[in-house]
C-alpha cells in the first residue's frame, strides 16, 4: 500500500494488508552480529554491552539520546578498506557520513585518505591534523572563498562539479601562483541503489557533467588547457546503499570508454580513476552486504579487464567509503516515555529523541532494527512503531518493529547502525538539543562531540 501525500507529511498510521509483516523473531533478546558493532553482546543480567560498558552506566553518565561509537570496531573496518585495496589505491573516508576531530585523527593513524565537501568539514580535517595532501575536496557548487583555502591549504584533489568550477578553480590556483591537481566528476548515465542499477536516463541530477552529448569530454578538453589546473583523473558516483556490483561494472565500462577517448585525442593517459562510494550495510537482518576485500576484488577486476579491453595502462583506482566504515560502528541509546497500545493495529512507543537525531526515516522511508537493552525480556512479541517526541505525524524512528510485550516507560531501547548520516544530518527541530557523541574503547568511555545545551541555543538568538 503506498504511502498517501500530504503538505503536512506522510499519514502517521497507514494500515497494511494483514500478513504483510513477517513474523517476529524466535528470541528478541538475540543480537544480530550484522546490524551490531564488534564489542556488543549482553551480560549475564541481559543489559547490552559496548567496548565492556553497559548501557545503563552509559545512560547514567551520558543521559539519552545518545549516539555511542564503538572506537575499535570503527578502526577494525578502516583498516578493512586499507588492507584491501592495497598500496596500489587510494581509500577516501566520505566524511559526509559522519566526522569529527575524534574521527579525523583516527582516519589518520589508520593510514585513510579523508573526503570532504564543504568548507566547515575541510576546516575540522585540518585543525585535527589531517594531512592536506590526503584531502580530496568535493561539492556541486564549491565558493570562492572554500576553493581559496583548500588550494592555499594544499588539498590533494579538488573535485570539478561544472564548467564553471573548472575556470573558478584553475584563476585562483593561478592567482595564488599554485598548480591544482583536479579529477572531473562524470554522470554516466547510471544510478545504482541497494540490490538494483538502472543503466539510462539519469544524468538529470544536481552533481557532475553529464558524459552524454560529449560534454564531459568538452569538460576535459578545457581543463586540459589551463595553467593553474592539473587534471589526474575521472571521478564517477553512483548511487549509495549498493549491494550489486553491477552498476560499478556499466560505469566503468563508461568511464573507461572516455579515457580512451582522452587518449585517442589528446594523447593523455590520465593516471586516475574515482569510483565514489555508496556500498551498502546492514540496517536489518535482511540486508546483506559486501566484505571490503570481496568489493576491493571485483572493482579491480572490473577496471583492469576494461582498461585491457580499451589498450590502457590501469589507472590507479581511488574509493569513497563512509556509511560502510562508520555506520555500523554506532547505535542510539534512547529511554522509552510512554507506551500507547493501538487495538487491533500496532503499539506506539515514544522515545527521547526522534527525527532531530535521525531523519533518515522520515526523509528517506529507511529501515531499521531496534532492541529493548536494558534488560532482557521472555515476554511476547508485540508490533511496535518507535517514535520521536517531535510535534510531527511523520516522526518516526523505526517504523515496524517487534517488541516484548512488557516493555515500559523507563526502558532502554537501542537503534543499531546509526553511525552514518544521524548525527551529520541532526537538527535542533522543536529547538530540541542535539545529542552527543560517545565514543566507548576497552572499558572506558569519552565524549567526542558533546551534547548541546540551551546556550548554545541561545547563544546564537540575537534578540
Amino acid at each position: 500500500m503506498s504511502r498517501s501525500a500530504h503538505p503536512a507529511g506522510p499519514r502517521h498510521a497507514d494500515v497494511l494488508p494483514e500478513g504483510h509483516y513477517s513474523a517476529p523473531p524466535s528470541d528478541l533478546n538475540a543480537l544480530d552480529p550484522k546490524v551490531w558493532s564488534e564489542t556488543v553482546t549482553r551480560n549475564e543480567d541481559g543489559v547490552l554491552t559496548v567496548g565492556g560498558i553497559d548501557v545503563k552506566r552509559l545512560a547514567e553518565e551520558f543521559g539519552t539520546p545518545a549516539y555511542f561509537l564503538d572506537e575499535d570496531d570503527f578502526r577494525a573496518r578502516a583498516r578493512a578498506w586499507r588492507t584491501a585495496f592495497g598500496e596500489d589505491a587510494d581509500v577516501f573516508y566520505a566524511g559526509k557520513a559522519f566526522l569529527s576531530r575524534a574521527v579525523v585523527r583516527w582516519l589518520d593513524e589508520e593510514g585513510l585518505n579523508l573526503d570532504v565537501c564543504s568548507g566547515g568539514e575541510l576546516a575540522t580535517a585540518l585543525s585535527a591534523g589531517m594531512p592536506a595532501e590526503r584531502i580530496a575536496f568535493h561539492g556541486n557548487n564549491k565558493s570562492t572563498g572554500e576553493i581559496r583555502r583548500a588550494v592555499e591549504a594544499g588539498v590533494g584533489r579538488i573535485v570539478l562539479d561544472s564548467f564553471q568550477e573548472i575556470v573558478r578553480v584553475a584563476h585562483i590556483a593561478q592567482e595564488l601562483g599554485m598548480r591544482q591537481r583536479v579529477q572531473i566528476r562524470i554522470t554516466v548515465g547510471v544510478e545504482a541503489h541497494t540490490h538494483e542499477f538502472i543503466a539510462t536516463a539519469h544524468e538529470d541530477q544536481k552533481f557532475g557533467i553529464p558524459l552524454a552529448g560529449g560534454q564531459a569530454a568538452e569538460a576535459v578538453r578545457r581543463a586540459l588547457r589551463l595553467d593553474g589546473i592539473e587534471l589526474i583523473g575521472i571521478h564517477s558516483h553512483i548511487g549509495s546503499q549498493i549491494f550489486d556490483m553491477s552498476g560499478f561494472e556499466v560505469a566503468a565500462h563508461r568511464v573507461v570508454g572516455l579515457l580512451r577517448e582522452i587518449r585517442d585525442e589528446h594523447g593523455v593517459e590520465l593516471p586516475e580513476i574515482d569510483l565514489g562510494g555508496g556500498l551498502g550495510i546492514a540496517y536489518t537482518s535482511d540486508d546483506d552486504p559486501r566484505e571490503p576485500h570481496e568489493i576491493a576484488k571485483a572493482l579491480t577486476e572490473i577496471v583492469t579487464r576494461e582498461c585491457e579491453a580499451a589498450r590502457l595502462r590501469t589507472p590507479r583506482i581511488s574509493v569513497e567509503p563512509g556509511r560502510a566504515i562508520v555506520g555500523p560502528t554506532a547505535f542510539t541509546l534512547y529511554e522509552v516515555g510512554t507506551v500507547k497500545p493501538l487495538d487491533g493495529l500496532r503499539t506506539y512507543v515514544s522515545v527521547d529523541g526522534g527525527m532531530s537525531d535521525n531523519i533518515r526515516t522520515a526523509l528517506y522511508d529507511a529501515e531499521y532494527s531496534v532492541s529493548l537493552v536494558s534488560r532482557s525480556s521472555d515476554a511476547e512479541p508485540v508490533l511496535c512503531r518507535v517514535v520521536g517526541k517531535h510535534c510531527e505525524s511523520g516522526d518516526i524512528v523505526v517504523k515496524d518493529a517487534f517488541l516484548p510485550g512488557d516493555l515500559a516507560p523507563g526502558d532502554l531501547l537501542a537503534v543499531p547502525a546509526t553511525g552514518a548520516y544521524c548525527r551529520s544530518m541532526a537538527s535542533n527541530y522543536n529547538h530540541v538539543l542535539r545529542p552527543p557523541v560517545v565514543a566507548v574503547r576497552g572499558g572506558e568511555a569519552r565524549v567526542i562531540v558533546r551534547r548541546e545545551t540551551e546556550e548554545d541555543l541561545l547563544r546564537l538568538d540575537v534578540g
